[in-house]
């Protein structure tokens, strides 16, 4: 017993010293890429920053905040992640839901009118010409209707309904609960892991998507944060564009934009888009580890 004993400890140590490199391979590069957007990007193009700035400066945010077009796209960023994740979550689940009722009629042949969709679509052209015709172009709704509806999402929220006991909805209608009263106060309560797992799944998603804006928005009022941090990376003459306005302005302490470099710029933008998931997954995590167990494990 003793020497199981010791073995057991032994593992055990070995386990959390494999957890603990494992943790900090994936932490290092995010802690890397902030020291260099909090450090100076003269001083970073000289190499040797690992987990802290060594010349501490707020300079690379500040470069990124000055444009008010980047506060223009926050904004869209965040109403696009917000109405539409909770858009998403109405009518994924709505849908799950009903594809959970055998009482549905022609059940089957919606899953299969669904499921082909999946594997089969169109192409970008179609799509843009839809869009046109839906006079969803350079409309806010276009980062909200098109992506409200995933039939994967759909089969993982009516797979976790099956988990919930029939009999509750039984006893309930029993008791004279009508339909809307057991989803709301039954069936929504209960499915709170799955709800938080999509929601996280589909925030993440409306959150780093710029595709959207690429493709179908021209107008600058409606551009995404990711889609402008994209086109401030990819433009060159960005950083010689914000010198040359300074001077114009009659400014004479550059510093703070002198010394920012393109290499600066992306590790201040990955640290700004990066942030808000950051933020939102410690609350969701409980919930997010036990949707995405399932079916794992059957009694």
């Amino acid at each position: 017993m003793k020497n199981q004993h010791a073995g057991y400890r032994i593992f055990t140590i070995c386990n959390y010293l494999f957890i603990g490199l494992l943790a900090l391979a994936a932490l290092y590069p995010y802690l890397n890429t902030l020291a260099v957007a909090l450090n100076d990007g003269n001083d970073s193009m000289l190499g040797g920053i690992t987990v802290y700035p060594r010349m501490p400066t707020l300079g690379n945010f500040a470069t990124l905040l000055k444009d008010s077009t980047i506060i223009q796209a926050m904004i869209v960023s965040v109403s696009q992640t917000v109405l539409g994740t909770l858009f998403a979550l109405i009518v994924q689940f709505s849908a799950g839901y009903a594809l959970t009722k055998r009482r549905l009629v022609g059940r089957n042949a919606i899953l299969l009118f669904f499921i082909v969709p999946m594997f089969l679509n169109g192409g970008l052209i179609p799509t843009y010409l839809l869009y046109s015709k839906l006079h969803l172009l350079n409309n806010f709704l276009v980062y909200i209707l098109p992506s409200a509806f995933s039939f994967f999402n759909v089969i993982i929220i009516r797979t976790y309904l099956y988990t919930i006991p029939a009999s509750l909805e039984e006893s309930a209608k029993i008791d004279g609960a009508s339909e809307l009263s057991i989803l709301w106060r039954i069936i929504l309560p209960l499915s709170r892991p799955i709800l938080a797992t999509i929601a996280l799944w589909t925030a993440v998603t409306h959150w780093n998507d710029w595709t959207s804006t690429l493709y179908f928005v021209t107008s600058g009022d409606l551009q995404t944060l990711q889609f402008k941090l994209m086109q401030m990376i990819k433009e060159s003459q960005m950083i010689a564009q914000l010198i040359q306005e300074a001077q114009q302005r009659g400014e004479t302490n550059l510093n703070h934009i002198v010394h920012v470099t393109p290499e600066a710029i992306r590790a201040a933008q990955v640290v700004i888009t990066t942030i808000p998931i950051i933020l939102v997954y410690p609350f969701l995590q409980k919930h997010f580890i036990k949707g995405v167990m399932i079916g794992s494990v059957k009694e």
